[in-house]
């Protein structure tokens, strides 16, 4: 099955998941956003959303990636969990929950291990972190139909990738604006050999660090 032969969800319809998914994500941000205590805990909590592309990671660098009409609205939160005393690397434990829309309707929900590196050259004017988890866990209310292979099988349970590029203000840290790739995979048929690439989503958000 062709991503083209998959027939567009009634736009109404499609607008209305979105728009309910999207409040209750955003009460979820303020809610914990309020609660959280004062003092650096190594908590962050955030939201952001993306679009749907239709090639591997490396497409999109490479110019073939096709942006599609299909779209991923999510609240991530993470908490850091190791520091290294001799160089700028931390570990953090991510999580997302999001809904998609637009050419197929469900619920994801996924969680990894990231490393993210904070020092580069140009951080006393703008503070950038790389933040990279090749592997963890990703799953979904249904099997989208982006993610069949060719014989309509395909797999709730995949591996979850993330690369993001995070920046903040140098003198204010607590609020950084995000840039991730969003990725779904098989890991090289390991998952299973359905012959789908997974989803693809290139995303913009924001997040706060209490």
């Amino acid at each position: 099955m062709k991503v083209t032969d998959i027939a567009p969800r009634p736009l109404l319809l499609a607008a209305s998941r979105a728009c309910r998914s999207f409040g209750v994500l955003l009460i979820a941000f303020v809610w914990f956003a309020t609660s959280a205590r004062a003092e650096e805990s190594g908590w962050t909590i955030g939201v952001y959303g993306g679009k749907y592309y239709d090639s591997e990671p490396a497409g999109l660098t490479q110019g073939r990636a096709n942006f599609l009409n299909h779209h991923l609205v999510a609240v991530t939160a993470s908490k850091a969990i190791w520091h290294s005393e001799s160089l700028p690397l931390s570990l953090e434990i991510d999580g997302m929950l999001g809904q998609q829309f637009g050419l197929d309707s469900l619920t994801e929900i996924a969680i990894a291990p990231v490393l993210r590196w904070s020092s580069f050259p140009w951080n006393h004017l703008l503070q950038t972190d790389l933040r990279l988890g090749p592997l963890g866990i990703s799953y979904t209310s249904k099997i989208s139909s982006l993610e069949r292979g060719v014989d309509g099988q395909g797999s709730r349970t995949l591996n979850y990738l993330l690369i993001e590029m995070a920046f903040s203000r140098p003198q204010q840290k607590s609020g950084e604006v995000f840039v991730r790739m969003h990725h779904r995979c098989a890991v090289y048929d390991l998952i299973n050999n359905y012959g789908a690439n997974g989803e693809d989503f290139l995303a913009v958000g924001y997040r706060h660090r209490f």
